[in-house]
């Protein structure tokens, strides 16, 4: 019997503990000095310079016709422009960055050195060294810097921005309003976070950034570097609470490249792409609303493989495809000149292509491949909510469409159909419909009653724009 209670003792002991032990490491830091020592000697403050040509070209200043001052004026300037150049002001600007080798290599934002004359970074230790740029990638708003130094300098190693959860604590260092080395704490506020960029993946935290904070790390309690802060939403300009940092997994990829190349390397698969809509995925017999709906196919790798406009990528390299944003961050990230497996949904089932991507820095003017012309005679119908004809050389000449453009053309349409809802106005291009071409009303109708007799409630139209294609999905009903 007592060895049974002490039995129930113990355990009540280590259950205890163990929650003891639970809540200590869910509640905050009872310091954050440690980490702050630690990482303080490899993060930099970072001041720019830049001559920036004075305006000679000064307004006639206002003044009444026939004032005295109208021939002062005019002479002043005169001599302005008539004597020696005037000689370009200076501007200087401040921001971030941290140290990530030994040798001198110093991670920091675009904008902070972009169009720089010179770049000066001050080290925790108020030394002073110049600094050179390596390379810059504007998508990610990331630069690498280089300093030489006789001696190693004190940096900090990346970490995994992935594993981060939302509630996970995070610091932040760097230059704030050109006020010094400064820390703020917080937490991950929230994850995978897109501002504006192809290849955003920020991090937000209500760690306190401000102007100056730019190109500064954020840590995890490990000290490893998880974000590279780099704006923030405010009204005012200052600190909300609401800061945003490229993560780790983005910045690494970008820095390694610039470190071996001096810009960046980025897969290009040669497609236009949106996303799938729950219209668009019945409309093409898809059970759910995911992957990536090709909706052109130029010349390019892609193209190459057999991909056509109307397949929907499934997975890339073996990894699911969720949706557009998804796919262009994983084929970018993706080695150029490798071999990849791509699985698309093509009417009714599934194929896999081997595709070897191309590079996209070098393909960015790439243009698409055009059809063949098949002029028809005039002709005009009124259906699915839009008046739609076939081209004219009129009609070619006043939408500028190319020789050898083909489709029909949206004369007119409807405000109170679903046709205008979903944003097609006269002068839009149908060019296919169930993902088959057409060029002649007879094409049209056919579709429209193949996908009746498919069950389908929906028709998926191929539509361009001043070239710029998309699909749309039209009711039947």
């Amino acid at each position: 019997m007592l060895w049974r209670t002490g039995l129930a003792v113990l355990l009540g002991i280590a259950f205890l503990l163990g929650q003891t032990l639970t809540a200590s490491a869910r509640s905050a830091p009872e310091s954050f000095a440690d980490l702050a020592d630690q990482i303080s000697p490899s993060v930099v403050n970072i001041t720019t310079s830049t001559n920036v040509a004075r305006n000679t070209q000064q307004p006639m200043p206002q003044v009444p016709e026939g004032s005295p001052f109208e021939d002062f004026f005019r002479d002043f300037l005169d001599r302005q422009e008539d004597g020696s150049p005037q000689r370009p002001r200076r501007s200087s600007a401040l921001g971030s960055g941290f140290v990530i080798s030994e040798d001198g290599f110093i991670v920091t934002n675009n904008h902070v050195i972009e169009g720089a004359d010179e770049i000066q970074i001050e080290f925790f230790s108020g030394r002073e060294l110049d600094a050179t740029v390596v390379g810059t990638d504007p998508n990610t708003d990331i630069a690498l810097l280089k300093v030489e130094s006789d001696t190693p300098l004190p940096f900090v190693p990346f970490g995994n921005s992935d594993v981060m959860r939302v509630g996970d604590w995070v610091m932040a260092m760097g230059n704030p309003l050109g006020q010094g080395f400064s820390v703020s704490a917080g937490i991950v506020s929230a994850r995978n976070r897109a501002l504006s960029g192809t290849y955003d993946d920020y991090i937000q935290t209500d760690a306190a950034i401000n102007r100056g904070n730019s190109g500064g790390p954020l840590f995890n309690m490990q000290g490893e570097v998880i974000g590279v802060n780099t704006a923030i939403l405010s009204p005012n300009g200052g600190s909300i609470g609401i800061g945003f940092a490229m993560s780790s997994a983005v910045v690494t990829k970008v820095v390694d490249q610039l470190q071996e190349f001096g810009e960046t390397r980025r897969g290009w698969l040669g497609v236009r792409i949106q996303d799938v809509t729950p219209d668009v995925a019945e409309a093409i017999g898809l059970e759910e609303a995911a992957g990536a709906l090709v909706t052109d196919v130029p010349e390019g790798p892609a193209r190459e493989a057999g991909m056509e406009a109307g397949d929907v990528i499934m997975s890339f390299d073996g990894a699911d495809v969720a949706d557009t944003r998804a796919l262009v961050r994983r084929v970018g990230n993706t080695d150029v000149g490798k071999a990849v497996r791509v699985i698309v949904f093509r009417e009714g089932s599934t194929q896999t292509l081997r595709i070897t991507l191309g590079r996209r820095e070098t393909a960015e003017g790439a243009v698409p491949a055009a059809a063949p012309n098949t002029p028809e005679a005039p002709a005009e119908k009124d259906m699915m909510g839009m008046s739609v004809g076939t081209i004219t050389p009129e009609l070619r000449e006043q939408l500028s469409l190319d020789a050898d453009a083909e489709g029909l053309v949206v004369k007119d349409v409807d405000e109170t159909s679903e046709a205008y809802e979903k944003g097609l106005r006269a002068g839009d291009l149908i060019t296919e419909a169930g993902q088959q071409k057409v060029s002649t009303l007879e094409d049209l109708d056919t579709r429209i009653s193949e996908a009746k007799d498919a069950g389908r409630k929906s028709l998926l139209l191929l539509v361009r724009r001043a070239g710029e294609p998309r699909f749309v999905a039209l009711s039947l009903e």
